[in-house]
């Protein structure tokens, strides 16, 4: 019986080769696209599961303010002085390290290259992680100073098949010699640490920073004896840094994070940018979505050809088959078609897996697919889908009257329009939803990138610098300006569309334990007027200001700063009386305030702006170099030759500030991508469901529409008459949705400071654009059926 099943489903699926093209290929695709965002979701549910102890691992937040302070500031950094004695003092503690990633300049022989990734850690990094040593000790190879393990990647890289470990390699603008002693598996592409090369912590030469809790500018982690400590051990941390800062006028805390939780609920970016658990139950509820409307497009399309098997049903009928055996057999249909529809699935969504990559930022395998734990989920996803969207065609299939489909006069009316209307209203209410967030999302990135930051990112070339630079660092602006399309040059430690670096301020007249909280950044003379800063009181720095600052002495140093009006406030000053005060950044940087900036957005736009302040030092991380934009080209292969004759030991490498500010929100960039991609399939689908649909209430009503049309009606009314029920049921559909996509994205917005309006405009352009695409649909089925010969339709009565 189920070989003549399967016969009776080969048959009619050769049959009937458009609508089932159409049904396999729109199942097919609605699959794919839960495949590709299912591996997606499942690569960041997964995030360091290769960690054997990633249970037991907990990351230490820094949260500290000072006595004149209101919030605490908090972010992922500690000092080195943490890891030693948090190990020393606590039980609950088996192991801790100590991480920074820096980039350095790598020489061997005639590779020069800038690396990104370049990690220092303790020796007991391999005591806490498991990432696998190829060649080498673990209790050895970061041991010493100057020691460093490279990736089997970046061993390639530099060594070819040598042997690498032994090897010298320069690090640094110094040169300094680092022997490799290790080659370690490369990072695996869902780990929050990851690097090219790990050096020694001791290499770094930072002792005298284990005396004290500020200069944090690492990460700890700590291993705990039992993954049930964290708890109890965050209990023994608060009275105990109570005590270690007791009398200094400022509240230092560390809060732990588990390791497993980092990813995707903290709001700390590791050494590479967390996602958001948020957008993963966005992703996931997409996918859900495209499913639903996929099995409904799939009920839609069947139930529309039921009128051409309504006969094949009543003769089978006659015979002696039962509403069971029919059910099975259209069920069995169904199975079919779905594990064909799957198949091809699995086949398309390798193939658009690299663009996949690409628009995701990932590296998904097609091995994926091919695992056990995914066979085993597409296996029942074809038994969900067969019974969810086949149970229904088949219920109404088996249930035809034969004396009545024989007879010719068979019409499926009443009691099942109501399901297959309602199936249309949701799909459409997803397609409406999904479409109003794609415009609220990509209104959101648009504000972002046009909103007024109070500074000027536009034709900004960034280059590396390093202490070697500074120097001749007057003579490399020179140079560089000689060129009529530079028009300035600055330096600074951070770049102005992130500044991190956390200080602390006072006034003159506030006490030392009355500190506050500041973000402040170390700039040059030119650094206002490169990036536009608008100056409403006192003036710029000058090159005298850098110079009160660079005596050998500090006792002798005198500081010049400039805040912003964030700042002057804090410290309960107008911008005009600002200018001239006395106040001191920490404790060993006295000096006046010079200028006032207006206020601009140094940091994310989803944090409020906060007070900042710059200040002269000898030392910069970057060079800002503001061009004219004509000539771009010619303008950079310039500055690459002065580059090679001005700082011949490292390479030229460059970007543009814009690429730095994408940066900051690449998770939505990403997201707004992606629903833009899938929220077109969800409306593709939902088309075809309602082309079904359309086909079937035009058959049902074929004999009508002849009537209509030996009576005088034109082609457009009987286009219009068909219509308009289908232009009701997206109506109904821009209603129900339109509230629960305000309130989605209403919620997705709080988490800026900063951001778009909800205007009325979006709705009526989302409603607009399910009207236009719905009456499309219908529209060809409707022409068709309104073009149809009448005598045809007629010649039965």
């Amino acid at each position: 019986m189920i070989r003549n099943y399967l016969k009776i489903a080969f048959r009619n699926l050769w049959k009937n080769k458009t609508s089932s093209f159409i049904n396999i290929f729109g199942l097919a695709i609605g699959l794919c696209s839960c495949m590709l965002i299912g591996s997606y979701i499942l690569h960041e549910l997964n995030y360091d599961d290769f960690e054997r102890k990633g249970d037991r691992i907990a990351r230490v937040i820094m949260e500290y303010k000072f006595g004149g302070g209101t919030e605490f500031k908090k972010g992922n950094f500690t000092s080195a002085r943490v890891a030693p004695v948090f190990k020393q003092t606590f039980p609950e503690i088996e192991s801790a390290v100590r991480m920074t990633k820096y980039s350095r300049v790598v020489q061997y022989k005639d590779k020069l290259i800038d690396e990104k990734s370049f990690m220092y850690a303790d020796p007991s990094f391999f005591d806490i992680f498991s990432f696998k040593l190829l060649q080498g000790k673990s209790d050895d190879v970061l041991k010493a100073p100057n020691l460093v393990v490279l990736t089997e990647t970046t061993a390639k890289k530099y060594f070819g098949n040598e042997n690498a470990v032994g090897k010298v390699l320069k690090v640094g603008t110094d040169t300094t010699l680092y022997q490799v002693t290790g080659v370690i598996q490369d990072s695996p592409s869902n780990s929050q640490v990851k690097f090219d090369f790990l050096a020694s912590w001791s290499s770094l030469g930072n002792a005298d920073e284990e005396k004290t809790y500020w200069d944090a500018n690492y990460t700890t982690y700590l291993l705990l004896k039992n993954k049930g400590s964290i708890a109890p051990l965050q209990a023994k941390i608060t009275p105990f840094m109570q005590k270690e800062m007791a009398g200094s006028g400022a509240t230092v805390n560390f809060d732990l994070e588990p390791f497993t939780s980092i990813h995707l609920y903290s709001p700390y970016d590791g050494f590479e940018p967390n996602n958001s658990i948020t957008y993963v139950y966005i992703l996931e509820g997409v996918a859900l979505l495209i499913l639903i409307i996929a099995c409904f497009t799939y009920v839609n399309l069947n139930t529309a050809r039921s009128m051409e098997r309504a006969r094949e049903v009543g003769v089978r009928k006659v015979i002696g088959a039962d509403n069971k055996q029919l059910f099975w057999q259209f069920i069995g249909e169904s199975v079919l078609l779905c594990t064909i529809a799957t198949v091809l699935s699995i086949l398309i969504a390798i193939l658009l897996l690299p663009f996949f990559n690409d628009l995701t930022e990932k590296q998904l395998q097609a091995t994926t697919f091919f695992s056990l734990p995914f066979i085993m989920g597409a296996l029942i996803l074809i038994v969900l889908v067969s019974l969810l969207a086949g149970t229904y065609p088949a219920l109404v299939l088996s249930n035809f009257q034969p004396l009545k489909v024989l007879k010719g006069a068979f019409k499926n009316t009443g009691s099942g329009q109501w399901v297959r209307k309602s199936l249309i209203v949701f799909q459409f209410s997803i397609s409406v939803v999904l479409i109003v967030s794609t415009f609220i999302m990509q209104k959101q990135l648009n504000y972002i990138q046009n909103r007024r930051l109070g500074y000027n990112r536009d034709h900004v070339l960034v280059l590396p610098m390093d202490a070697k630079m500074m120097n001749n660092l007057d003579l490399i602006k020179q140079e560089f300006k000689s060129n009529h399309n530079v028009i300035s040059v600055s330096r600074c430690t951070n770049l102005p569309v992130n500044i991190l670096s956390g200080y602390n301020m006072r006034s003159a007249v506030m006490s030392e334990n009355q500190q506050i909280a500041v973000t402040a950044n170390v700039v040059d003379e030119d650094f206002v007027s490169t990036i536009g800063l608008q100056i409403i009181a006192g003036t710029g720095l000058t090159k005298q200001d850098t110079k009160d600052v660079s005596f050998p002495d500090n006792n002798k140093n005198v500081y010049h700063f400039i805040l912003n009006e964030s700042a002057a406030k804090q410290l309960g000053w107008t911008p005009e009386q600002a200018i001239g005060k006395k106040m001191f950044l920490d404790a060993s940087r006295p000096g006046y305030v010079k200028g006032v900036v207006r206020d601009f957005n140094f940091e994310s736009l989803h944090n409020a702006i906060r007070p900042l302040v710059l200040f002269p030092e000898i030392r910069g991380r970057a060079l800002l170099l503001k061009l004219k934009g004509d000539d771009l080209q010619q303008t950079i292969s310039f500055l690459e030759t002065k580059w090679k004759d001005l700082v011949p030991y490292r390479p030229f490498e460059y970007h543009f500030l814009d690429e730095d500010f994408n940066k900051l929100y690449s998770s939505e960039l990403r997201l707004g991508k992606v629903l833009t991609i899938f929220a077109s399939i969800a409306i593709a689908l939902a088309c075809l469901g309602l082309l079904g649909l359309s086909s079937y209430t035009a058959k049902q009503r074929i004999k009508e529409i002849g009537i209509r049309k030996v009576l005088g009606a034109s082609i457009g009314s009987i286009t219009a008459l068909l219509s308009v029920d289908f232009v009701k049921l997206v109506f109904v559909s821009i209603i129900i949705s339109s509230p629960i996509a305000w309130w989605i994205m209403n919620n997705w917005l709080r988490s800026y400071a900063y951001k778009t309006d909800f205007s009325w405009w979006v709705f009526l352009l989302a409603g607009g654009t399910a009207i236009i695409i719905a009456l499309a649909t219908i529209s060809f089925q409707s022409i068709k059926a309104a073009l149809s010969n009448p005598v045809k339709s007629l010649r039965s009565e």
